[in-house]
């Protein structure tokens, strides 16, 4: 009975597990893709949940992809909360399938050659075919796993009698479903978990109270695995985690207090032979009181967000909050988190830059200081250095390569600022180095928009490119000025050469603010008419930047 039991589990398990992941490497990018487009508003953040988990029949995940995209700043806090509960609602129908297929109908035996059909594929078919394989070997142990269930649970209710648990009273269901609740965590699977107690009822091993307060406890312990992924995560993704489990938790709450009444109102719909009893019944609870939660808890996402946000304040800096260790396992993701840290980074480096140049900007404070965004810059640079390098993946590599880049235009920059600012800050006033000091500003307020408004991209670069050009070109001019009127005696050597330090930074802030923004906007390098290049055509690509001793244009 033992070793029916604990195979059966195992093959559930095993068969969810190859399942999952089949459809997932199948789906590939597209699946995240999908995830991500349609989670607007809350409802179809709802729905986005509800079709990937129904899709790979694994909430856990697609919770841990979710938290995943928190983290990386792809979702915001409330559309995260909208995929949760629409995971905990699609990870119901596994409950459907078992309940209508694997214990309706004897299918093991005809299971097997699924296993057999998926194992050739795996072992031989290329491409998607392989990952097809996969899923299909996963389905066929899936019920092969059910028909050990069922004469495991068969020879249970031989053997023991638990008509001795109590299944009624308050404590009597609590005791029950911290039963189911301990199930789910030592499987890791709360549609195993759910499978088991479908078969334990099917088997006439406990009854239907017993079965429904047992399958609220699961639905609770599936939380645990959220938890796990929280511990040693960024606030995001704690709060995602937190989220998923005060929903489930508060959800069973309110199942437990209704069950009569959920229990009054399935015994109704089997006496109207509108619901079948047994498994079928228990299908029916489990969507209806996590449909319940998700009807109660809905329409009230941004309040229940706020709460959490209060719970779990941010902490650290803002700019690497994106940074999350977790998101490593998906290359992808993880640039798209250092994408945007630096993002924020260059953000709050140009607000610094124009408070700088325009006295007018000193009273509003910007974000961040120096410190900050140096320690910005670092962080970005370590997260970077450990995201795994993926052969065959030229998009990925290109935007790695154009995050080295930016990387380093603006570590450049910070440190050029840092050292002549105090000079820059004394000379404002100049009449000299008034041109230089507005196209610089123009520079700034451009890049900044031009960095979340990339839909204009092709003219916002070019705008930049321009001003850049121009800067150099002004500065090679008046350099030659400065030094023939100083040389006639007309000014001070001491203040000319203050000049041209002040203009060398101007034109080289201009230069790196454009390069900034280029390599920032485009995923893949594109020059100021939209024409899209690779790395190397553009490395070769000559842009005939007249400027001087600054860093080479290709840059």
């Amino acid at each position: 009975m033992l070793f029916l039991l604990l195979g059966g589990i195992g093959l559930f398990l095993l068969g969810m597990v190859l399942l999952t992941e089949g459809l997932k490497d199948f789906a590939g990018d597209r699946l995240r893709q999908a995830l991500l487009r349609f989670t607007g508003k809350p409802v179809s953040a709802f729905l986005s949940g509800l079709g990937v988990t129904a899709m790979v029949q694994s909430s856990s995940a697609t919770t841990l992809m979710t938290i995943g995209f928190v983290s990386a700043g792809l979702l915001t806090f409330p559309q995260s909360i909208g995929v949760i509960m629409g995971a905990s609602l699609g990870t119901t129908s596994t409950g459907w399938i078992v309940s209508t297929l694997g214990l309706k109908f004897s299918i093991g035996t005809l299971a097997l050659p699924l296993v057999g059909i998926g194992a050739f594929m795996k072992l031989l078919g290329r491409g998607r075919i392989a990952p097809i394989g996969v899923a299909l070997a996963g389905f066929g142990l899936i019920f092969i796993g059910i028909d050990h269930l069922q004469e495991g649970m068969a020879g249970l209710a031989e053997a023991f009698d638990l008509s001795q648990v109590p299944s009624t009273g308050f404590w009597g269901h609590l005791l029950i479903l911290l039963i189911g609740f301990a199930m789910t965590v030592i499987m890791q699977s709360s549609s195993a978990a759910v499978a088991t107690a479908m078969a334990a009822l099917h088997a006439g091993t406990i009854n239907m109270e017993q079965a429904t307060s047992l399958v609220i406890g699961q639905a609770i312990g599936t939380t645990v695995t959220a938890a796990l992924a929280c511990i040693g995560a960024s606030v995001p993704a704690r709060r995602t985690s937190l989220a998923h489990i005060l929903f489930n938790l508060l959800t069973g709450v309110i199942a437990l207090i209704l069950l009569p009444i959920f229990l009054r109102i399935i015994a109704a719909l089997e006496s109207a032979d509108l619901l079948e009893s047994g498994a079928i019944a228990l299908a029916f609870f489990h969507t209806s009181f996590i449909a319940l939660g998700v009807l109660i808890f809905l329409p009230f996402v941004k309040p229940f967000a706020r709460g959490i946000e209060w719970l779990l304040p941010h902490q650290g800096s803002a700019f690497s909050r994106h940074l999350d260790d977790s998101l490593l396992s998906i290359p992808s993701v993880a640039l798209e988190a250092v994408w945007r840290s630096q993002r924020d980074t260059a953000t709050a480096l140009l607000q610094r830059w124009q408070s700088l140049l325009d006295p007018q900007r000193k009273t509003q404070m910007p974000a961040g200081t120096w410190k900050e965004l140096e320690d910005s810059l670092e962080s970005c640079k370590r997260f970077l250095a450990r995201i795994p390098f993926v052969a065959d993946n030229q998009r990925d590599a290109d935007r790695r390569v154009s995050l080295l880049h930016s990387l380093d235009h603006m570590t450049r920059l910070v440190h050029q600022i840092q050292g002549g600012q105090l000079t820059l800050v004394s000379m404002l006033s100049d009449p000299v180095l008034a041109p230089f000091l507005n196209r610089s500003l123009n520079s700034a307020r451009l890049a900044g928009e031009a960095l979340h408004t990339p839909d204009e991209l092709p003219d916002g670069l070019e705008k930049l490119e321009g001003l850049s050009r121009t800067q150099g070109q002004e500065r090679k001019q008046r350099r030659h000025e400065l030094l023939q009127e100083t040389a006639s005696g007309k000014n001070q050597p001491e203040g000319t050469l203050k000049q041209l330090d002040v203009i060398r930074l101007l034109d080289s802030s201009s230069y790196h603010i454009w390069r900034i923004a280029f390599y920032l906007i485009s995923g893949e390098p594109v020059d100021s008419k939209g024409t899209h290049f690779t790395l190397d055509e553009y490395s070769n690509r000559s842009i005939n930047h007249a400027h001087g001793s600054a860093p080479p244009p290709a840059g």
